[in-house]
Order: C-alpha cells, then sequence, then structure tokens
C-alpha cells in the first residue's frame, strides 16, 4: 500500500475523506427517513411522543453516537486491507448504521426534541424497566450516567487501527467491532425492554438480529487469521 510522503499530512487527509464520506452517508441516510417519516405520520394513528429524559431519546441519542463510532472504524479499514471479505463487511457495517443513525436524528426530529443530549450519555439505560419488579431488571448498574460509552473504542485504539496495514489491521478491527457490536447488542435490548414504541422496538430487534449474526462472522474471520 503506498503512504502519502508526509505521514501526517496524509492520516490528516485520509482522516477528513473518511469524515467526509461517513458525514455523506448519514446525510444521505437522513433524507430518506425523512420522507418515510411523513408518509408513515399520514398513514399511521397518532401516538404520544416521547419527551426528552425518555428512554427513546436517550437511545436515540447514545446509539447514533455508538454508531458513528462503528462507520469510522469500518472506513478506516477499508483503507488498510486488500481483503474483499473484510472491505465488504466494512462496506454493511458503515452503510446500515449509518442508515440506522439517520431514522434515529428522524426521529428526535419528528419528536420535536433536541438532537443534543439533555443529561449525561448512559441515564437512561441506568433507570428501572417500567412496570417490572425485581433486583435483576431494575436498572442496569453497570452503566453510570456520563460514565464512557460501552464498547467504544479508544482514541489511542482508532489510532492504532489507522496505523495498521493487512492482517495486522483486520485483526484489530474485528476485535474492535466484535466488542462494539456486544455493547450495541445491549444497549438495543435494554431499548426493548424499556419501550413500547413499535417504531423503537423494531429497529431495536433489527440491530440486536443483524449485529448479533455479525459477531458469530467476525468471531469466525478473527479465529482465521491468528
Amino acid at each position: 500500500m503506498v503512504r502519502d510522503a508526509s505521514p501526517e499530512r496524509g492520516a490528516h487527509t485520509d482522516q477528513s475523506r473518511r469524515t467526509r464520506l461517513a458525514i455523506a452517508a448519514v446525510l444521505t441516510a437522513i433524507g430518506l427517513v425523512a420522507a418515510s417519516l411523513v408518509i408513515g405520520r399520514l398513514s399511521s394513528p397518532v401516538a404520544s411522543d416521547p419527551l426528552a429524559s425518555s428512554a427513546e431519546a436517550g437511545f436515540s441519542r447514545d446509539m447514533q453516537v455508538h454508531h458513528q463510532q462503528a462507520v469510522e472504524m469500518a472506513m478506516i479499514v477499508r483503507d488498510q486491507t486488500n481483503d474483499p471479505e473484510v472491505s465488504l463487511l466494512a462496506y454493511d457495517i458503515a452503510t446500515s448504521q449509518a442508515q440506522q443513525s439517520g431514522q434515529m436524528f428522524g426521529w428526535l426530529a419528528e419528536w420535536r426534541l433536541s438532537q443534543a443530549a439533555t443529561e449525561p450519555s448512559m441515564t437512561w439505560m441506568s433507570r428501572p424497566v417500567p412496570g417490572v419488579s425485581g433486583h435483576d431488571h431494575a436498572a442496569d448498574s453497570t452503566h453510570r450516567p456520563g460514565s464512557p460509552m460501552p464498547g467504544l473504542a479508544t482514541r489511542e485504539q482508532l489510532q492504532q487501527l489507522s496505523a495498521s496495514e493487512g492482517v495486522d489491521a483486520e485483526r484489530l478491527f474485528l476485535q474492535l467491532m466484535i466488542a462494539h457490536h456486544q455493547s450495541g447488542v445491549e444497549m438495543a435490548e435494554a431499548i426493548v425492554e424499556r419501550s413500547s414504541h413499535r417504531v423503537v422496538l423494531d429497529l431495536a430487534s433489527s440491530i440486536v438480529r443483524a449485529q448479533s449474526s455479525e459477531i458469530d462472522l467476525m468471531k469466525r474471520m478473527l479465529a482465521e487469521r491468528r
């Protein structure tokens, strides 16, 4: 793989290009979702919208942040590998999670809620599950409001991924994305327990199914590269 004569300038250029691609993908998804929301609003019964402090709003904001990093990692590894299987997986992750981010952006706009968080991240996941008694389901005590979001790669890990090539980049990407997906599934399962909104439940359930399947695939791919 040919690199820029100036590593620092090349890294900055690559990062800027990845950022532009990710933003373009999200904006495209948002446009498609906005149209579908209008159609859905006209054809569906009117339901009460979630409040700013609701689990649905917290999930929509936090999962957008979570998805945005998945898109970033997927775009990085596509530049660092020539393996068609890894490239296809990265493309699928980037496009699907950008589209889902657009859906959640659209929900908040439709609900007339701020895109910016109104309380510390993961607060919604630390609250009791409505209508469920017992310690096991009262709240997720492993997630403290304002603490680092589960499964996110550190800035140092992202830099290491950007600096890696070939099989080394593939292994690191798979390791980071497995952990990222596992936490994404956990967050999706948490909102399923806390929401009764059909569109939220449908998306969360699809996230659980798709990312659980991708976790199995990535574990196999990682085993092949040890």
